[in-house]
């Protein structure tokens, strides 16, 4: 496992937590789209999401069977393709909440529905999120094209 990270040395404030933001972690082949099962994915990109920003944190990389649960330890969200029921408990163990997209799709599309969330009426299960409450009796949500 490797994880990569962008340096910004010139700007003090760079990495400061964006206010009422989360991190979301993707599952995904190209780094591009959401296009992976979480246990076959070769990385794990993890974003900071606000209502009307966003930023790249980090990529996580795999070679072979890893260690994606401890990867996505300390984001809200985790945003799959697919997921088993057995990691899906391990993740909502780490207090992650897994969550399902239909089809393969771009982060940024993503990203860009969860502001809109944000900005709007939340559901009851992104309100938890949004206060840092635990979600461990949650289950996996699908997030489907709106």
């Amino acid at each position: 496992m490797r994880r990569l990270r962008l340096i910004e040395s010139d700007a003090r404030d760079a990495f400061a937590p964006i206010a009422g933001g989360m991190k979301i972690a993707f599952a995904t082949q190209d780094l591009r789209r959401i296009d992976a099962h979480f246990g076959e994915a070769r990385h794990i990109a993890i974003y900071e999401v606000g209502a009307t920003t966003h930023r790249f944190l980090e990529v996580v990389q795999f070679d072979g069977v890893g260690a994606r649960i401890d990867a996505v330890a300390g984001c809200a969200m985790l945003i799959t393709l697919a997921i088993d029921g057995a990691q899906a408990a391990q993740v909502v163990g780490k207090h992650v909440y897994p969550v399902k997209v239909t089809a393969p799709e771009a982060i940024i599309d993503v990203i860009g529905r969860v502001q809109s969330m944000l900005r709007g009426s939340p559901s009851p299960w992104l309100r938890q999120l949004m206060n840092r409450n635990d979600v461990s009796d949650q289950g996996v949500r699908d997030v489907g094209r709106r």
